[in-house]
């Protein structure tokens, strides 16, 4: 494959303190390359801290690998990164979390919400504490914080069952537990209805008010209070092929 596995950090603790106006991530000349040629780059990105980022540009791999390489799941061939003053791909990897992308958090369809979460929780404890199958609490308290006042899925439903949003929404609070500085959405597209989109934007607004999200967009979305758009370049096929005619 072209993306370069890491082992996770096992350092969990919280990205530092940054004063106000210090972009959450910077990125320099970022570019990945694979045995086939450029998978995306360079790419010059500035996201600030808090609320939500939207990245607006073309779906596809690039745009894929552009997420992994933000939430430190994969390292870059060149150029510079940093995410909270970390620049390396292991400590970033431990204040960022990434849901939506399928190479990496598709779940079986024939499993519970249930299940899910017991397995998350499993992941997260220590490796000598017992814990118990998952109970109503334990799904408040995961999936509470994302779908805030939409109703929780129930215990016993197959994800199978779960519509797009809801799907979504659960990875989201499966990959989200631990709540670091950084949380990555694979792309808002992933829900086709325009409405519940729409609410997916509003949840993860409401997460920005903790954490700084970053997601991306075909098209963008609708402006609203803590939210932003950025257009990035150099993602896209058309766009690497132009590069490389241009002697670049």
């Amino acid at each position: 494959m072209w993306w370069d596995w890491l082992v996770p950090d096992a350092s969990t603790d919280s990205a530092p303190e940054d004063p106000a106006g210090v972009p959450a991530i910077t990125a320099r000349g970022l570019t990945v390359r694979g045995p086939w040629g450029p998978v995306y780059g360079p790419v010059d990105l500035d996201v600030p801290a808090a609320g939500v980022t939207v990245m607006v540009c073309p779906a596809g791999s690039g745009r894929t690998a552009l997420s992994m390489t933000l939430a430190g799941r994969m390292r870059p061939t060149s150029g510079s990164l940093s995410v909270f003053g970390r620049t390396r791909a292991r400590d970033i990897f431990a204040v960022a979390a990434l849901a939506g992308i399928d190479e990496l958090d598709t779940v079986a369809e024939s499993v519970t919400v249930g299940d899910l979460i017991t397995e998350q929780l499993r992941w997260d404890a220590p490796w000598y504490r017992l814990i118990r199958r998952a109970d109503d609490d334990d799904l408040r308290r995961v999936c509470g914080p994302v779908f805030g006042e939409l109703p929780l899925p129930p215990r016993s439903e197959f994800v199978e069952e779960l519509t797009e949003l809801d799907g979504l929404l659960l990875r989201i609070a499966l990959a989200n537990t631990r709540r670091p500085a950084l949380l990555v959405v694979g792309n808002l597209e992933q829900v086709t209805s325009d409405a519940n989109r729409e609410v997916l934007v509003d949840r993860l607004v409401d997460l920005g008010r903790e954490q700084t999200v970053l997601t991306a967009s075909v098209n963008g979305v609708a402006a609203r209070p803590g939210l932003r758009e950025i257009p990035v370049a150099g993602v896209s096929r058309a766009e690497l092929a132009g590069h490389q005619e241009g002697g670049a």
